[in-house]
């Protein structure tokens, strides 16, 4: 237990130590829907070594998305425009929360993205 707690803890630390960068990369608002409230880092490859390019600054409302809350068209719709990213943490998560929804243009908006190809198969299941 205590070795669990303290690689989480070393983890996170380390991902803190990141937080201005990536406040700074975001311009201090969600990196997903552009909203200002409730701003944290999210993880989006925690199995790697912390990163500012697998690390997203998201708000609550997209940190929920992003750990599997369904979210509506109208939730989803904003998140479309972080598909453009250069950020994989921010294109590549924003992608696997709007592939949940079964709208035309999530697919489109998707293949149209720079996400890597392969990427982008393994989102959409071709």
């Amino acid at each position: 237990m205590a070795k669990g707690y303290q690689a989480t803890k070393e983890r996170q630390e380390s991902i803190g130590f990141l937080g201005k960068n990536l406040g700074k990369r975001a311009g201090f608002k969600c990196e997903w829907c552009e909203g200002k409230e409730d701003l944290k880092p999210w993880d989006y490859r925690p199995a790697r070594e912390p990163a500012l390019e697998n690390l997203a600054l998201l708000c609550g409302n997209c940190r929920e998305l992003a750990d599997g809350r369904k979210g509506s068209v109208e939730e989803l719709r904003p998140i479309r425009n972080a598909l453009w990213s250069d950020v994989p943490a921010v294109a590549e998560g924003a992608a696997r929360v709007l592939a949940q929804c079964k709208e035309g243009w999530v697919r489109e908006a998707i293949e149209d993205s720079f996400i890597d190809d392969g990427v982008k198969a393994e989102i959409l299941k071709r």
